[in-house]
C-alpha cells in the first residue's frame, strides 16, 4: 500500500470515528430533552457538527470532538476554530428569525476512549481568546 493510499484510508477511519462521536453526541443530548435541530449543518461561513436546542432554554451550536484523552478533546477547539463555529451559527440564526430570540450558547461534547461522553454547557463565548 502506497502513501497515498495509507492517508485515504486514514481519512476515512477518522471520518467513521467522527460520525460515530456526532451519534453518541446525539444520543446524549436526546436523553437530556434536547431537539436536535441539524446534524453536520453546513453554510458558507462554516460546519456547526449539531445544533440542538436545549429544554426550555437557548440554541446550542455543539461542537464533538473524539480524541483517546478527554482533555486534549477540550484543548482542540483552537481560537480559529470557534470563529468559524460563531460565524457559521450567526449565519444559521439570521436565516432562522424564530430561533435567534432564544438566545444562543456555544458547547463541545468530548467523546474519549473508555469513559463517558462529556457535554460541556457554554464553553466557550465568541471573542474569548482562551
Amino acid at each position: 500500500m502506497n502513501s497515498a493510499d495509507r492517508m485515504l484510508q486514514a481519512r476515512r477511519k477518522a471520518e467513521l470515528r467522527g460520525r460515530r462521536s456526532e451519534t453518541i453526541a446525539t444520543i446524549l443530548l436526546i436523553a437530556k430533552g434536547y431537539r436536535i435541530l441539524a446534524r453536520r449543518m453546513r453554510n458558507p461561513a462554516g460546519e456547526i457538527d449539531l445544533v440542538a436546542l436545549a429544554p426550555f432554554g437557548p440554541v446550542c451550536f455543539i461542537e464533538v470532538k473524539a480524541r483517546a484523552v478527554e482533555r486534549d478533546a477540550v484543548e482542540s477547539v483552537g481560537f480559529q476554530q470557534r470563529g468559524r463555529i460563531a460565524r457559521a451559527a450567526n449565519l444559521y440564526l439570521a436565516q432562522r428569525p424564530a430561533l435567534a430570540g432564544r438566545g444562543s450558547r456555544f458547547d463541545v461534547i468530548t467523546v474519549a476512549k473508555g469513559s463517558r461522553p462529556r457535554h460541556y454547557r457554554a464553553a466557550w463565548r465568541p471573542g474569548d481568546n482562551s
